[in-house]
């Protein structure tokens, strides 16, 4: 396969990953830090590079009916979005995933408004964690670019058949300019296929119902195809990572460790903020410290067995979140994660941090803090607190 590395944002990576894609209906409508995909992927409509009806909408919540609409109709079916445009959509976000459409959206994370806040964290995502979407996170904008192609395959599976989410970190991976390696045309063609749907709303031949009222007979049934689907989604999303791994050389699991197996303590982080701890791990084990991380990349389905399996040997663990659940006891990663090991017969020390809320940095000292107060819970065998917040002024 014939590849060429070049210097691209990550939303720059996303709208070229949309173009190779080529997908039937693109329905959009700017937000920052957003807007760039789309626009990109306006000229390229423009130009005749593609071959995408392009739909602009007045507002997000009718760009996610736009393509929810465009999906029942059996067509391949794209977006993008950010923070107060992915809240606007709530309502229909969950009617996608509900009628298991395989709608592929980024999602450059932005903070939640109030206050007004236009820079990086999880928040956005976060809210719509159980609304019955993929959520694949991406360290950088390779793996934006990378998780996108990946995601249409995931999503158009027969044993899936749910939209997805590619999330990358506004600002510091939609606007920082990296190098990205990019596959060549015929081969995203070849991956992601033509997308034929089983049933669709346009099949005068095999004509269906989508929507519609589904009282007490049958709601329950509908929610447990649905719990079912994402399930099996953990098999796919581990089997296409594989198959593109084959092929291009960068392959995909659930996560990715670092330095994990013979770790005494450990981070679990999502996206952006990985290279950061890698950068310390370095540090800290040319210092003879024995510290690792493992990067989540599947934060839905959650790989709760996996994970555990993985982080079983430490001492003990902190799960950093860029998102609050303001439920007075831990973020959404460290939660879902604490419960994950819950069934260890021995398990490690497990703490909070809370950190880089409306994108305020986080840099490489505070991640050493972050071993640091590691060590000392390991040395003197004292959690604690359990929930704590990182570089914020108390």
């Amino acid at each position: 396969m014939v590849s060429k590395t070049v210097a691209y944002t990550g939303n720059e990576a996303i709208a070229h990953g949309m173009k190779q894609i080529n997908p039937d209906v693109i329905a959009a409508y700017p937000i920052t830090p957003q807007t760039e995909i789309v626009q990109i992927y306006s000229t390229f409509v423009a130009d005749g590079l593609v071959d995408t009806e392009f739909v602009t909408v007045e507002s997000e919540h009718s760009a996610m009916s736009a393509v929810i609409g465009a999906a029942a109709g059996g067509a391949r079916a794209m977006t993008a979005t950010s923070s107060q445009g992915l809240a606007y959509m709530h309502e229909v976000v969950y009617i996608a995933a509900s009628m298991r459409l395989p709608i592929v959206m980024a999602v450059a994370n932005r903070a939640l408004s109030g206050p007004i806040n236009i820079h990086c964290d999880h928040s956005d995502t976060m809210g719509a964690r159980d609304s019955g979407w993929i959520q694949l996170y991406s360290e950088n904008a390779q793996e934006a670019y990378d998780n996108l192609i990946q995601a249409v395959r995931i999503a158009e599976h027969p044993d899936v058949q749910l939209p997805v989410m590619v999330c990358l970190d506004g600002f510091i991976i939609s606007h920082a300019l990296e190098t990205v390696t990019l596959n060549d045309d015929a081969f995203v063609k070849e991956f992601v296929g033509i997308y034929k749907p089983k049933h669709h709303l346009l099949d005068p031949e095999n004509p269906v119902t989508m929507g519609p009222l589904d009282l007490f007979d049958f709601y329950f049934e509908h929610k447990r195809d649905q719990a079912e689907a994402m399930r099996k989604a953990k098999d796919v999303i581990i089997a296409v990572g594989q198959e593109y791994g084959a092929k291009t050389g960068r392959g995909y699991g659930l996560f990715e460790t670092y330095q994990l197996d013979d770790a005494e303590t450990a981070i679990v982080v999502m996206s952006s903020t990985a290279g950061t701890a890698k950068a310390v791990i370095d540090e800290l084990r040319a210092q003879g410290q024995k510290v690792g991380l493992l990067k989540l990349r599947s934060f839905r389905p959650f790989p709760y067995a996996e994970l555990a399996e993985a982080l079983k040997h430490l001492k003990a663990v902190a799960v950093l979140d860029r998102a609050d659940s303001f439920n007075a006891f831990g973020a959404p990663l460290f939660v879902q994660t604490r419960a994950a090991l819950y069934d260890l017969p021995q398990r490690p020390t497990m703490i909070n941090y809370i950190y880089g809320l409306g994108g305020r940095d986080c840099d490489m000292s505070q991640i050493a803090r972050v071993y640091a107060d590691l060590a000392e819970i390991v040395k003197s065998n004292q959690t604690g607190e359990i929930v704590r917040y990182l570089g914020v002024r108390e």
